[in-house]
């Protein structure tokens, strides 16, 4: 949302209607950021939802919190897509809807008539949105892909962990919610060009594309050099000192991204000599003889605890930070100033907090408010919108083709059920 100067509020994607044919997580995030710039989004779930939502433990409630975190603002309906009546469904509301996300794989995305020649025909304007594991094209299109096997496929791992350690993912679902943040991006852009011009669009995410973009500069490296990189733990390899270094009693990240924070370092841990050395004259040079540095910097940081090092590498203007775990984060003060894990209303959870989209316009965060809702919670209600009759919407209801339901419908673990 945006504030203007006389202080209303206002959603830049207003009046933008969004079809949400997805699951899991890069789709749906994708979805939740439209939702949160102010679209209208409508989920299509299979028979029984989202296969995202049994993603656990944990769970909130009956829902993952894989996808709580993924589908805030949306309103649910389950339709057999299976089905000539689902699709006819489907086509309804494609009909009345500026974006259609999709994810299945080509081949099935053809069955299901949901790829953008099928929608096209039932809205010619549509911005269509694919979201594959490898592309569209080539010997792996029609592979699955889930985002360890995409960090491992594009180099992701072999760049992670320590170095002779195993192969290590990155914590975050970094691909998956990557590819849902370019796939917004292109939907943006997409509706701008359709603005100006009237014309839909064809567009294509893929989790190997996001992959890739990722290691971009060790790709980059690597054709430059020949060299292949491997991992160096919470090391850069083109920067120098830039990593974790032990305390007394634990580790404090440090970033020297420069000469003059070099400089910095040497007068706070009084490594006068290191200041004036030759070897450590510029930052190609200490990345060269990075080895023989970090043991002098790591000399003097693991004498301090790790609350007294950062005052000190703070009051010197050294970028450095404490690790935290994820429960230091949520109670962390500058987190609750950031208002990124805000309490949230959700009437089936009333402790519910979630994280917000990281960005502000005019001093907001964008945010959609209703809750990631209930498994078809919204079935009647949108089909009433379609104008579908009660007695139609009751025998659709009655043959299966759509189900209707809350979160509580949802396996979960045991106390939520």
């Amino acid at each position: 949302m945006t504030r203007s100067a006389e202080g209303a509020v206002s959603a830049p994607l207003e009046g933008i209607r969004v079809c949400d044919v997805t699951q899991n997580l890069a789709g749906p995030f994708c979805g939740q950021i439209l939702a949160d710039l102010g679209a209208s989004v409508v989920k299509v779930e299979p028979p029984g939802g989202d296969l995202g939502r049994r993603w656990g433990p944990p769970f909130w409630g009956a829902d993952s919190t894989l996808f709580l975190s993924a589908n805030r603002g949306k309103r649910s309906v389950v339709l057999d897509l299976k089905r000539p009546e689902g699709r006819e469904v489907l086509e309804r509301l494609a009909e009345r809807c500026d974006v259609f996300l999709q994810a299945s794989r080509p081949d099935a995305a053809r069955r299901l008539g949901i790829d953008y020649a099928s929608v096209r025909r039932w809205r010619d304007d549509v911005v269509h949105l694919s979201v594959t594991a490898y592309g569209p094209d080539g010997p792996m299109a029609d592979q699955p892909g889930f985002d360890p096997l995409m960090q491992a496929y594009a180099g992701v791992v072999s760049v992670t962990g320590q170095p002779g350690g195993p192969p290590t993912r990155v914590g975050g679902s970094v691909v998956d919610f990557g590819t849902g943040m370019w796939a917004a991006i292109s939907v943006l852009g997409a509706l701008r060009t359709r603005e100006a011009t009237g014309e839909g669009c064809a567009l294509d995410v893929s989790l190997l594309d996001t992959s890739l973009a990722w290691v971009s500069y060790h790709l980059m490296g690597y054709m430059a050099t020949g060299a292949v990189p491997g991992p160096m733990g919470t090391s850069l390899g083109a920067i120098a000192p830039y990593r974790a270094f032990r305390t007394r009693d634990g580790h404090v990240m440090i970033a020297a991204g420069n000469d003059a924070i070099f400089r910095r370092l040497c007068r706070t841990l009084e490594l006068d000599d290191a200041a004036r050395d030759p070897r450590f004259a510029s930052n190609p040079l200490r990345v060269q003889h990075r080895d023989v540095l970090e043991a002098l910097v790591e000399s003097r940081t693991e004498t301090l605890g790790s609350e007294a090092l950062l005052e000190r590498l703070h009051d010197a203007a050294v970028p450095a930070s404490a690790i935290h775990s994820i429960d230091r984060v949520a109670a962390d003060p500058q987190v609750e100033v950031a208002g990124m894990v805000p309490p949230a209303p959700n009437p089936r959870l009333p402790d519910y907090r979630d994280v917000s989209l990281p960005l502000r316009m005019n001093g907001v965060r964008p945010r959609a408010p209703q809750a990631p809702p209930g498994v078809g919670e919204h079935s009647e209600e949108v089909l009433a919108e379609l104008g579908y009759e009660r007695e139609e919407i009751e025998r659709l209801i009655r043959d299966g083709v759509v189900e209707v339901g809350t979160a509580t419908d949802v396996p979960g673990p045991p106390e939520s059920r």
